[in-house]
């Protein structure tokens, strides 16, 4: 595989390529080692598909916990904030008129934080493995480049 790295060693089940010079292999004896080749090939690239998903995965899930502790606190944070601004305003202001205010920037902040929610999920790409796409297309290069020059 081009541009991977994988830390199990990777062994061929059969001999192969390195027991006779290709010349004096039949051509299904050739067939035979390209096809087993391509299949390994393509089980690591798919090993590694799974690793990278994995690995990503483990990442949201963690970084999702933290946030939705994250949240909750704030959750409470901002009803203890919301009643320090009403209390502070009702010294100056009727309560209703303070508690009014509150909930009017509370309101507004809360359009702002959606807004600015929205916009950075719409830049956000899938989640598919780039590195392993990258290793297949080189992959597939590789074998066109290869195919081309015989």
């Amino acid at each position: 595989m081009t541009g991977t790295i994988d830390a199990r060693p990777v062994r061929a089940r059969h001999p192969v390529a390195g027991d006779r010079p290709a010349h004096d292999r039949s051509v299904g004896e050739l067939v035979h080692d390209a096809t087993e080749q391509l299949s390994l090939l393509a089980r690591q690239e798919v090993a590694l598909a799974k690793e990278e998903l994995t690995v990503k995965g483990r990442r949201m899930g963690r970084g999702g916990g933290l946030l939705g502790a994250a949240g909750a606190l704030a959750y409470v944070g901002v009803f203890a904030l919301a009643g320090t601004g009403v209390a502070a305003l009702a010294l100056v202001l009727p309560v209703w008129a303070a508690a009014l205010i509150v909930t009017g920037v509370l309101f507004a902040l809360a359009g702002l934080l959606a807004l600015t929610g929205r916009a950075q999920l719409r830049r956000a790409g899938p989640p598919t493995p780039q590195q392993a796409l990258g290793s297949v297309k080189a992959d597939v290069e590789e074998l066109k480049e290869r195919a081309h020059h015989r």
